[in-house]
C-alpha cells in the first residue's frame, strides 16, 4: 500500500544546455545539493537533458566535474537528448540560453508547453545582468568557475519561487 508521500506528485525540474555534458548536469548537481539541504528530496526531483544528442550516455565533462568537486558538488549524470514527453514529465523546463530555449519551444505543441521553459536566469538573484548561462566548453577554468557561480545564484532563485509557488516551507 503506498504512503501519503508517496501518492503525493514531486515537482519535477529539467535543466537543458546543449550537449548535456557542462551547464545543465552542473544546474542539476546543484540543484540537487540545495534541495537536500533544504530537506525537499521527498518533494522536488531534478534531471538534466541535451537538445543535441551528441554526448548520449556520457558523463559530464571532466572538467566540470572537477570544477564542482571542488566546490562539493557531485555531477554524475549521463548526457541524454530532451525529448518531447518531457513536457508531459516535468513541471519546469529550465534552459540555459536563448538557444536551448527556442530548440525547445519549436518541439512543443500547446501553449502550456511553452509556459514551462524558462531561461534560467530568470531566477538570477544577483547576476541579473547575464541574460543567459555561457557555455564554458571551448573556454578556460575562470569560464567554468563563473558559470558554477552564475548556476548556484540561479538554483538558488529556482528555489525559492517553487518555495512561493507550492507554498512549500
Amino acid at each position: 500500500m503506498e504512503s501519503t508521500q508517496e501518492k503525493k506528485k514531486k515537482i519535477r525540474l529539467l535543466f537543458v544546455c546543449l550537449g548535456n555534458i557542462c551547464r545543465s548536469p552542473a544546474a542539476e548537481g546543484i540543484m540537487k545539493s540545495i534541495v537536500e539541504k533544504n530537506d525537499l528530496q521527498d518533494v522536488i526531483e531534478v534531471d538534466s537533458a541535451g537538445t543535441s544528442g551528441w554526448h548520449e550516455g556520457e558523463l559530464p565533462d571532466e572538467r566540470m566535474r572537477a570544477h564542482g568537486e571542488k566546490r562539493k558538488y557531485d555531477f554524475c549524470s549521463h548526457s541524454r537528448k530532451f525529448r518531447k514527453s518531457d513536457f508531459d514529465d516535468f513541471d519546469y523546463i529550465v534552459v540555459m540560453d536563448q538557444n536551448n530555449y527556442n530548440s525547445v519551444k519549436t518541439l512543443a505543441d500547446k501553449p502550456e508547453q511553452v509556459e514551462k521553459i524558462h531561461l534560467i536566469t530568470q531566477f538570477s538573484l544577483q547576476y541579473g545582468y547575464y541574460n543567459e548561462i555561457p557555455d564554458p566548453y571551448y573556454g578556460n577554468s575562470s569560464d567554468f568557475e563563473l558559470v558554477l557561480d552564475l548556476l548556484e545564484d540561479a538554483c538558488k532563485g529556482l528555489l525559492q519561487r517553487i518555495i512561493k509557488d507550492y507554498s512549500l516551507i
